[in-house]
């Protein structure tokens, strides 16, 4: 998986100082990238990390660091958690599409006066061959999809589904991680609960053996999930793909190797005399 980045091996780092308080580090994940990341912190010493997952996945793949779910109650929230926990560097390691968290993280870190870093995995580029019509946001997939049915594979998460139940002539084709229940309510619909990633030949396999007419996706980057644009090309099938919005302007960074440099450079600030 690219989005994660070239992991590599981590440059040699100073010796701890046994009398040091740790860095305490909020990791905002549910990403590749997070995961990567507190894989690295975990074998760091003079470090405490928190990994933040929002919970909107039932069962999250277990990490090497303590785990909190759920929301902080807004910027405010974050802020207070921030502060009282002795938070001293905060990494927004969020999907690209989580805006709100992201913008919140921005809020909080502000008002507190605590550094922020986002890794922000580089968006997916058009290739020769792609068949991309772009989407300003999950509505206005309806309109690219037009009047005439067809089969749908839908790859956008279990939260928006619900805009598809205005196109009901579709027949559609989901895959989440958890199951769909009753997020589309509609008359012709196929899910599939998986978790990724998948090869380009699986995705092939699937798309052919459920006859897939247009993909439907988020422009999420990364290679974990890019074999689908990829077996799209191949077998000549136009992807809606929805655009990113806007984040919040920040210092960013595109993998995990780069925020722990930068992690470590602060834990280097903190035992410079």
């Amino acid at each position: 998986m690219s989005g994660a980045a070239d992991q590599g091996s981590p440059a040699h780092h100073p010796t701890p100082n046994p009398d040091a308080a740790p860095l305490r580090i909020l990791v905002l994940g549910g990403t590749t990238e997070a995961s990567a990341l507190v894989a690295l912190l975990a074998r760091e010493p003079d470090v405490s990390v928190t990994l933040s997952l929002a919970g909107r996945t039932a069962a999250p793949r277990p990490e090497p660091v303590p785990t909190r779910m759920g929301g902080f109650g807004g910027a405010e929230g974050l802020a207070r958690w921030i502060a009282g926990s002795g938070i001293e560097a905060v990494i927004d390691a969020t999907h690209p599409f989580a805006a709100r968290i992201s913008a919140n993280a921005a809020e909080a870190c502000r008002a507190v006066a605590v550094p922020l870093l986002a890794v922000r995995r580089p968006a997916w580029e058009r290739q020769p061959g792609d068949d991309w019509i772009a989407a300003a946001n999950v509505p206005a997939c309806l309109d690219a999809l037009g009047a005439a049915p067809r089969t749908v594979f839908l790859t956008i998460g279990r939260q928006e589904l619900a805009a598809f139940a205005r196109a009901p002539q579709h027949a559609y084709v989901v895959r989440t991680i958890d199951p769909v229940g009753d997020a589309l309510p509609v008359p012709n619909l196929v899910t599939v609960s998986a978790r990724g990633p998948f090869t380009l030949a699986d995705e092939i396999c699937f798309m052919r053996e459920a006859r897939i007419e247009v993909l439907v996706t988020k422009n999420s980057g990364g290679a974990a999930t890019y074999p689908k644009i990829e077996a799209a090309r191949r077998l000549g099938l136009p992807v809606v793909i929805v655009d990113r919005p806007a984040l919040p302007d920040v210092p960013a960074i595109p993998d995990a190797v780069g925020a722990l440099s930068w992690l470590m450079a602060r834990r280097s600030e903190r035992r410079a005399p």
